[in-house]
């Protein structure tokens, strides 16, 4: 079998994240939606075919707090949204067209915003956010790099890959572990588990017996040179 090599994945800090989320204007319509779909995005791990195609019947406009998401191979998932998710996706409901699809996200002239658009939208915005932190300027800020942002901040914060893989809606285990390799605590736990004992410096005392025969080899070399 061929052996495949696996990169580490790549991701934001939770500045560098902070940095994006705050560079859409929040006096434009269109930066309060894109405040609401990056931190969407983010916060519940979407792909960016799950985010554009979220339609307005899968969140309770009455409170906001959680989102019906319908992933990879029709699996289902529902999510809680944290306060400042739901507060980026109230002031953008306020402000949707009362027309056109019924996507929850809209683009200009009313049709559901498509995936390149979205990619656009990031790729200004992280763009907008390097000129404030410039560690974001050496990084490609992908749609998969929130959703692998998201698992990360998720499992520290919980210490449970199990947990990190249901809220991204993996089919298995496997296809979280690549967060494990990315996330140095692990390692530090392994090092700590590996420690070498404690080992106390001291003398050397050699017994009597080893003394007298190296006094006894000693006296042989001499005679044979």
């Amino acid at each position: 079998m061929k052996k495949v090599d696996e990169a580490l994945v790549s991701h934001l800090s939770r500045d560098e994240m902070q940095a994006l989320l705050d560079a859409p204007n929040p006096r434009q319509v269109s930066g309060i939606r894109d405040r609401a779909m990056l931190h969407l995005a983010f916060a519940a791990g979407l792909r960016v075919s799950e985010l554009v195609s979220i339609r307005l019947d899968q969140i309770d406009r009455q409170t906001v707090t959680s989102i019906h998401v319908m992933g990879k191979g029709r699996r289902e998932r529902v999510l809680p949204l944290w306060k400042e998710t739901t507060a980026a996706l109230k002031s953008w409901l306020a402000v949707r067209p009362a027309s056109g699809d019924a996507e929850l996200f809209l683009n200009a002239v009313g049709r559901a915003m498509p995936r390149a658009g979205f990619e656009y939208i990031l790729a200004k915005h992280a763009a907008t956010a390097a000129q404030k932190l410039p560690s974001l300027a050496d990084k490609r800020i992908t749609p998969h790099v929130l959703r692998h942002t998201c698992a990360m901040h998720t499992l520290k914060a919980t210490r449970h890959v199990r947990k990190v893989s249901l809220w991204l809606g993996h089919a298995s285990l496997q296809s979280t572990e690549i967060y494990l390799r990315a996330d140095p605590t692990e390692k530090l736990e392994a090092l700590a588990a590996m420690a070498p004992p404690s080992l106390k410096p001291g003398r050397f005392a050699a017994p009597d017996k080893l003394l007298a025969m190296l006094k006894s080899i000693g006296r042989s070399t001499n005679y044979v040179e």
